[in-house]
């Protein structure tokens, strides 16, 4: 069986599981109409949009019919292929628009990423006043577990998807799946991605022959970029097998295989002490009910005068994930408050040095992503099928719009211990040159 056959036969065996993002609970040729709308079901969609703040979107039927909203002019419009697809929606948007986009149940008129971040703003308005019934309707769920059982399942569904879907959109400098530096606007997603890694260094100040524990390392590059150019010995820790078997391999391509040590192994494992501790993309994955273990795993493995970074997708307050990045995309993530985040700091004792937000940097890194996604849209759906590059294209639209809309935020945090006084006294040294390297 060649390499493609064996993707679309894993492909058509996951169509079968409920946690694949490109699921489907019936297929759609069992879904179409031929018949006219009830009065009910316009009263439905009238009073979904109300719900949704009367954001400027109109319904198109299953027999072409419109619904224009109530307050304003129509910018988007939403057809809804079915009646079940109607029923589906109001029960829980959250949950349902996701999966009747990827479906094609659900079909947008417009700007897939501006009519998210519309909704985004509308809903974030309206729901102030909704009913407790409706928050509880229409709900997100906790996420799933996160213990080192669950983790790496978790890790599994959504980043072992294979290393050449992932080449397809992802910079191809280092294969950076995080948020990128853009100190100029121009930046190309290349440059803004070794820019990000320059920023964690030098915040790190790190120097030659200094020892750095990584957790959670995706393709490796953050390793590869710390050893290239400032000389340190890098222990880097992942649980996904297709991520850690593209960075061996690039490590010994580079040349730089004797300065890292990629160990397939859960972040809680980490033992021996080290000059910094950083985690780039990580804290999303690990769950709040770790963060006190994080903390007690962060101070036992940075020296003295150790410094520790963590990089992570957070929001302004504390909010379960969207119930579809959740269920199909992400499993088991949750992105913490500012609160949450520092909880980590006050339960270790340590100070906090730094805290940047890139959230507009995050929104112009997913913008670059979702060009280079639907330039291998084609590809995407070769190697998968038309549902799974329907969810993706949903998933990626919708997270820049959310940073957007500041529905969420990108934190990075610097810290040390609380009794570290081998500390520098302004940053004026992080900002000396540029940081992307074209730009120097």
């Amino acid at each position: 069986m060649n390499q493609s056959t064996a993707r679309k036969t894993s492909a058509a065996t996951n169509n079968n599981r409920d946690d694949r993002p490109h699921v489907l609970t019936l297929p759609l040729e069992d879904q179409q109409a031929d018949r006219e709308p009830h009065s009910y079901e316009r009263w439905l969609i009238a009073k979904l949009l109300r719900m949704a703040g009367s954001p400027p979107v109109r319904f198109q039927l299953w027999n072409d019919e419109f619904i224009e909203p109530e307050e304003g002019e129509a910018r988007f419009t939403l057809r809804l292929t079915d009646p079940k697809a109607l029923f589906t929606l109001v029960t829980n948007p959250n949950l349902a628009f996701g999966d009747l986009y990827s479906a094609g149940r659900l079909k947008v008129d417009g700007d897939l990423t501006d009519l998210m971040e519309a909704l985004y703003r509308s809903v974030h308005k309206a729901r102030q006043k909704w009913p407790k019934w409706l928050e509880t309707l229409w709900r997100n769920h906790n996420p799933r577990p996160t213990g080192v059982t669950e983790a790496k399942e978790n890790i599994h569904h959504h980043y072992d998807l294979g290393n050449e879907f992932y080449r397809l959109w992802l910079d191809q400098a280092e294969m950076q799946y995080t948020c990128a530096y853009y100190e100029k606007q121009d930046l190309t997603l290349e440059q803004a991605q070794l820019a990000k890694l320059e920023h964690v260094c030098r915040k790190l100040r790190l120097k030659p022959g200094m020892t750095v524990v990584e957790a959670g390392c995706g393709w490796g590059g953050l390793a590869r970029y710390m050893a290239r150019n400032y000389g340190v010995k890098v222990h880097s820790y992942n649980i996904s097998r297709e991520q850690l078997a593209y960075a061996r391999e690039e490590a010994q391509r580079q040349q730089l295989d004797h300065l890292i040590d990629y160990v397939e192994d859960d972040y809680r494992n980490i033992t021996g002490q080290y000059d910094a501790f950083v985690s780039i993309g990580m804290l999303e994955h690990v769950g709040k009910e770790n963060f006190q273990a994080l903390s007690d795993l962060i101070r036992r493995s940075l020296k003295p005068n150790g410094l520790a970074l963590l990089h992570s997708i957070g929001r302004n307050r504390p909010m379960l994930m969207n119930a579809w990045i959740e269920k199909r995309i992400f499993p088991g993530a949750y992105p913490p408050s500012i609160s949450e985040f520092m909880s980590i700091c006050e339960h270790g004792g340590f100070s906090v040095l730094d805290v940047e937000n890139l959230r507009l940097h995050y929104a112009q890194t997913l913008s670059h992503w979702m060009e280079r996604f639907r330039n291998s849209k084609d590809k995407v759906t070769e190697m998968y099928d038309e549902h799974f590059a329907r969810a993706w294209e949903m998933y990626l639209a919708g997270s820049t719009a959310a940073f957007r809309a500041g529905s969420l935020q990108l934190f990075q945090v610097v810290f040390t211990h609380g009794e570290n006084n081998e500390l520098p006294q302004t940053r004026q040294d992080i900002y000396t040159f540029p940081a992307a390297p074209e730009a120097r």
